[in-house]
């Protein structure tokens, strides 16, 4: 068995210890019973192949060799001896041979067989049922399961008849929005019930809540009216991305205001029909009107308004002239966003804006959206961006939505000081029922009291019922922990990479990391940031340098795009199940638990889970190898306040060493200690933390508006 172990190490060097183990064990239990190379492949061959780039071929063929190594005389066992024929053989003196009178022989070319050949019948009984059972077991493991339906989100609301009277005249002018006693459910879940919302025109609101109690969804109701409000209203979601084509970026953006480009086009149609010799005196006035619109439209300046959003959301002058489908889908993003700031909806839906974009694109648009003219809903789990832009919150909670004046941090003590006060009141009124209670009790039967008796119980059916006060469930979520390692553990000396000689990400880079560093990474998007961690991991190759790193230390990645990568068809158990096999399924159960998913959670599809429970799974499956040094890229996408907070607790516990890329300012002044910042080239580390490198930014912002 050991020679099989070096052969498959030999084979896949880069496989860890447990998984070897697993494999080994699966050969060592069965390695009499592997009837061909096709019984080994189904046994181990996917694991084997989620762990390489190799293909079906090789692993099969890999598969042939440990077969071999296994049984060494498969093929030979139980065939008699070869024999080679290197002389004609004479039937007729072979049947002579073994005919007698004795024999009751059949055919001339079937000999008797010996007795001790025979099969043994409860022999074979045994071993059929045994290949049975095995075949019920391959059945089981091989088993198609259904692919699960993605269920959707229903909506329904009471209208009002007055409201319905001047929707149908047409006569329904009003800005404001109210949709009043609505309920949505997400197939058999109820997340909103005889809940109201009313959104006052001109103000921004901030819409916060738990991950997966229907922000998102609620959005999605609204922007496609299966929430009923005025037709007249136009509204905006940024949720796709721009598609991608031959369309430069600036045109993408100005052909948003369909207006201006109706008018533009016409203005093109009559110059060309003027230019190509029509006399119509009609055409020369209808020209004469277009420019008057245009001109009252301050169609001009919209060139120049569409370039300055682009520029804030970090899209340089040779950008903007580039075609839409050169961009990245994070890219594309942005544009939709643009898009949306340019055409000034009557309302205006973002969810999560922030994500796609770095610390300078965040605080240009927080100063932009402060001078919004129209009426917003904002989603977002970004406390700064939460104190900074919205008038109003929205808090979602138990199926329906308390509005609070002011922003994140006038809310968060508003609600507590009203949590606490309902509390009080609680707990007055329950000592108050006790105490009347206690009267009744003892002097029901006097005849004397009766009077007193029988007003004191009229006096508690008249109390209100005050419930006490639900707690949300505190998010935790717990790192695994890790053994000490002597220094030195992390170095990059003289690092530099490219990806072509006139595409220089840095050079010259000259840092190092230990088991304590909280280091956290910024810069511009496209300076390196992501390029810079996968070198630190070693997934990319420095092109001039050396990197350095202790023979013990083991990477736990967190890529902005695991959640995307995460199969959807599976639940949080199976999908722990199918990356790290073998374990008993309390260990994935207790695994998911330490990161905030539990219960019946853990086995719904990971497709039905909201974008920050899919980040929570993604975090329990990273962690489920033990790493030491965690490197996470964006971790906060799609998580929600509470999780950030719980984030940032857990990093703060972990014994190990983290590098992080976030444009999270809460979760970065929770947890760094030491900031990198990447940008013309090179990586370097700042003294001054956060505050010092905010001020960088707000000083490149204001000279580019100059």
């Amino acid at each position: 068995m050991a020679g099989c172990g070096d052969f498959i190490k030999s084979q896949f060097p880069l496989i860890d210890d447990e998984l070897m183990k697993y494999v080994e064990d699966i050969l060592c239990n069965s390695a009499d019973e592997f009837e061909d190379t096709e019984e080994i492949f189904e046994a181990v061959g996917e694991v084997l192949q989620g762990i390489s780039e190799k293909s079906e071929k090789d692993i099969k063929d890999i598969c042939g060799k440990l077969l071999h190594m296994l049984q060494p005389d498969k093929g030979s066992k139980n065939n008699g001896p070869t024999k080679i024929l290197d002389a004609p053989i004479h039937l007729a003196s072979m049947t002579q041979t073994n005919y007698n009178d004795t024999d009751d022989l059949k055919s001339i070319w079937m000999q008797t067989r010996d007795d001790s050949l025979k099969v043994d019948a409860r022999k074979l009984e045994k071993a059929e049922a045994k290949l049975q059972q095995k075949q019920q077991k391959q059945k089981e493991v091989k088993a198609p399961t259904a692919t699960p339906l993605l269920q959707t989100a229903t909506a329904s609301q009471v209208t009002s008849k007055k409201d319905s009277k001047l929707e149908a005249k047409g006569t329904n002018r009003t800005q404001d929005i109210r949709i009043e006693n609505f309920d949505i459910a997400y197939g058999d879940r109820v997340l909103l019930q005889g809940a109201d919302l009313i959104l006052a025109f001109g103000r921004r609101y901030g819409l916060v809540g738990r991950n997966g109690l229907g922000k998102t969804t609620l959005l999605r109701m609204i922007s496609s009216k299966q929430l009923k409000i005025p037709s007249h209203i136009t509204i905006l979601h940024v949720e796709q991305e721009v598609v991608g084509d031959d369309t430069i970026a600036l045109q993408s953006v100005l052909e948003c205001d369909t207006i201006r480009e109706g008018l533009l086009k016409k203005e093109r149609d009559i110059t060309a029909a003027i230019n190509n010799g029509s006399t119509d005196p009609q055409l020369s006035s209808e020209l004469s009107s277009i420019y008057v619109q245009l001109q009252n439209i301050e169609a001009d300046k919209a060139p120049a308004r569409a370039s300055v959003i682009l520029n804030g959301l970090g899209f340089t002058t040779e950008m903007q002239a580039r075609p839409t489908k050169t961009f990245s889908g994070g890219w594309r993003m942005r544009l939709a966003l643009a898009r949306a700031l340019f055409s000034t909806p009557d309302l205006l839906l973002l969810d999560e804006p922030t994500n796609m974009l770095d610390i300078k694109a965040i605080i240009w648009l927080e100063n932009y959206l402060q001078k919004w003219p129209t009426t917003l809903l904002v989603v977002s789990h970004d406390r700064n961006f939460l104190d900074t832009v919205p008038t109003d919150i929205m808090h979602l909670h138990t199926q329906r939505i308390d509005t609070y004046r002011g922003n994140y941090e006038q809310f968060h003590k508003t609600k507590t000081e009203k949590l606490k006060n309902q509390q009080r009141e609680y707990e007055a009124q329950q000592q108050h029922r006790a105490h009347t209670q206690e009267f009744i009790d003892r002097f029901r039967y006097n005849a004397n009291r009766a009077s007193s008796v029988q007003s004191k119980i009229k006096m508690l059916d008249k109390l209100p019922e005050l419930k006490p006060v639900e707690k949300e469930i505190d998010v935790v979520l717990r790192f695994p922990e890790t053994e000490p390692l002597s220094p030195p553990i992390l170095q990059l000396n003289e690092v530099g990479f490219y990806y072509s000689k006139d595409k220089v990400i840095f050079t010259n880079v000259n840092l190092g990391a230990t088991l304590e560093s909280r280091i956290c990474i910024v810069g511009d998007n496209g300076a390196g940031k992501t390029t810079l961690l996968k070198i630190i991991m070693g997934i990319l190759s420095p092109t001039n340098g050396i990197r350095t790193v202790h023979r013990g230390l083991k990477f736990g990645y967190f890529s902005q795009h695991h959640v995307d990568q995460l199969e959807m068809n599976v639940n949080s158990v199976e999908l722990l199940r199918n990356s790290y096999p073998g374990k008993p399924i309390e260990e994935y159960r207790r695994q998911l638990g330490s990161f905030g998913v539990s219960g019946d959670l853990a086995l719904q599809t990971i497709g039905s889970l909201s974008g920050g429970q899919k980040s929570r799974v993604a975090f329990a499956r990273m962690c489920m190898g033990n790493p030491n040094f965690l490197v996470l890229d964006e971790p906060t996408n799609h998580l929600d306040i509470e999780t950030i907070e719980a984030l940032g607790k857990g990093i703060n516990k972990y014994t190990g060493g983290v590098i992080l890329v976030s444009h999270d300012e809460r979760l970065i002044r929770m947890v760094c200690k030491e900031l990198w910042v990447c940008g013309n080239g090179c990586v370097t580390s700042i003294e001054g933390g956060f505050d010092e490198y905010r001020k960088i930014v707000e000083r490149e912002l204001e000279a580019q508006n100059k």
